[in-house]
């Protein structure tokens, strides 16, 4: 299937309207890239169905990222960057992290790629990846406090101990 950018923002969430009924998303657009928001609770079927439905095949998980909207319910949201190396297809899911667990499924039995990328956001935001086999700090020490990309982070650190 050779699809333009453009056919796969509008054919791909027609198609996931039709094929994952139960799963609901929101379609939104941003510097010409889509976007899907999903529930975390139905992040790993919208995944699974993104990399094993052969008309999309996004078999690539390219990122993981945080991100802290200070201020806002939910807080935190984690953006995942997924392509298809078959289809040369692009999508984005934007997944907003409930304020009252700070935890969304693991992607790493979907992508095992995830594993490290979930353990970065984990240990830079705080945000618990459930049924992650190896969630631990990554970037910080174990003794660190604290979660240093948030934007209430104290700009000069922690004092030296």
């Amino acid at each position: 299937m050779s699809l333009s950018r453009t056919d796969v923002r509008e054919i791909l969430p027609k198609a996931l309207g039709e094929k994952l009924a139960g799963v609901a998303v929101e379609a939104l657009e941003s510097r010409g890239q889509l976007y899907l928001r999903v529930a975390a609770a139905n992040l790993p079927e919208l995944c699974r169905f993104l990399r094993d439905d052969p008309e999309w095949r996004f078999d690539f998980l390219s990122l993981v990222s945080g991100v802290d909207w200070l201020g806002a319910s939910p807080r935190f949201e984690v953006v995942y960057q997924l392509r298809s190396l078959a289809h040369n297809h692009r999508v984005g899911l934007k997944v907003p992290v409930p304020d009252d667990s700070l935890t969304i499924p693991s992607v790493t039995g979907i992508w095992r790629g995830a594993d490290w990328m979930e353990r970065e956001v984990f240990d830079l935001y705080g945000v618990r990846f459930d049924g992650h086999p190896n969630l631990k700090r990554i970037m910080m020490p174990d003794d660190w406090e604290g979660h240093p990309y948030r934007k209430d982070f104290p700009l000069e650190g922690h004092e030296q101990r």
